[in-house]
């Protein structure tokens, strides 16, 4: 079951866009970019030391796969996302696990509750990634750990399909969609993410890179984006049918480079792990 919890108002003009870029598409989600995301999950939880027994936090969660890792590890988690169609399937994949609906950089817990802290490619949601770090280590113990994911920069070639397709079709990101302030940003590479950990406060960090090749079939990868999920999906949403037409002959077009031998797409991804103790 899912608690239902006052979202955060303390928001960007970015976080309002992350708000609406994801209501009612988890089930989109859940079919298309959701396995390239659960990839780092078991690095996510060894950086933050999950073992039996801990209370453990899962900080945008989307559809709960780092939270039923932990429990498959034996730690009493909760887990928050700030979409309740999210949160109602992180609550069905992980169901020993406390589930809310809840965002940063305001949760709805005291401090030091918990033994560890994760957030699987959260704080590429936020529109003020050092509050947000600042709230996870609020709520984690002295003594916790604290692990984070984000897409490093500049993107892996399978990540950067997407993008190229948009580009070869003309198209630019619409003005609806903000990027960060330049205040609120950081460099999206293992220095700069152990930069903004240490910022934060945290201590004995550690940053390294993670990188695999994620299969799947070409109409599948293009499902998520079709639907509008993520930043590239709202893109691609927002332009005419012609023009997601184009979009659509330029992503096929470029699926030649990443077609393996039984017609899948072989997309290379890299993700920045980073930790630190509280």
């Amino acid at each position: 079951m899912v608690r239902a919890v006052r979202v955060s108002t303390d928001v960007t003009a970015f976080d309002e866009a992350e708000r609406r870029a994801w209501a009612g598409r988890a089930e989109a989600y859940e079919r298309s970019f959701a396995a390239l995301c659960a990839h780092p999950v078991p690095a996510l939880l060894d950086a933050a030391d999950v073992r039996p027994g801990l209370r453990v936090l899962d900080a945008g969660t989307g559809t709960g796969a780092a939270a039923r890792a932990a429990v498959e590890r034996g730690a009493a988690v909760t887990a928050v996302d700030a979409d309740p169609g999210m949160a109602a399937r992180a609550a069905s994949a992980a169901a020993d696990a406390a589930v809310c609906v809840a965002a940063l950089p305001r949760l709805p817990f005291a401090d030091g509750r918990f033994d560890a802290v994760v957030g699987n490619f959260v704080l590429n949601h936020v529109g003020r990634p050092r509050a947000a770090l600042a709230e996870l280590r609020r709520v984690a113990r002295p003594g916790a750990r604290i692990a984070l994911t984000i897409w490093a920069t500049p993107p892996a070639p399978g990540q950067a399909l997407f993008g190229r397709a948009i580009r070869a079709a003309g198209v630019s990101r619409p003005d609806h969609l903000p990027t960060l302030a330049p205040e609120d940003d950081f460099a999206r590479t293992e220095e700069g993410f152990a930069l903004l950990l240490r910022d934060a406060g945290l201590a004995d960090v550690r940053c390294r890179t993670l990188t695999w090749e994620h299969r799947a079939g070409a109409e599948e990868w293009w499902s998520g984006p079709a639907a509008g999920v993520a930043s590239v999906g709202q893109v691609v949403v927002s332009q005419t049918p012609a023009t997601v037409a184009e979009i659509r002959h330029r992503y096929d077009a470029l699926c030649a480079e990443f077609a393996g031998a039984d017609g899948r797409l072989v997309l290379p991804h890299s993700a920045l792990v980073g930790s630190g103790r509280v």
